[in-house]
């Protein structure tokens, strides 16, 4: 589960609890992702299970990923958890050759 929200909606409306990390973009989108779904994240994991201040706030600045990569490396957890049982036919994730080379250095840079 994660939804995106504009950097200046207010505070009031957006999800709160530790079960929801604050990811955010380059442009200062904001994306609200599971707790769950960011540990697939091995960097995000280590952020957020540390005395990091990213573990404390539950907010990851990410000013080095496009919103739009930032999202696609969101859906690619969703999908690694969902399949990772590998029981059953695992449908092909889906990458656009365009956005292959800046998906493949945030997923590297996540960990992914």
């Amino acid at each position: 589960f994660f939804f995106l929200t504009n950097f200046q909606m207010a505070s009031d409306d957006a999800p709160s609890g530790a079960d929801f990390v604050k990811l955010i973009s380059a442009e200062g989108l904001e994306f609200y992702v599971t707790r769950k779904v960011c540990l697939v994240s091995g960097t995000l994991r280590a952020m957020l299970t540390s005395q990091f201040s990213e573990a404390k706030s539950s907010e990851v600045n990410l000013s080095e990923i496009r919103a739009s990569v930032l999202e696609k490396a969101i859906r690619y957890c969703h999908y690694k958890l969902r399949y990772q049982d590998g029981q059953g036919k695992v449908p092909a994730f889906k990458i656009e050759p365009d956005e292959a080379l800046e998906l493949l250095m945030a997923s590297n840079y996540l960990d992914l």
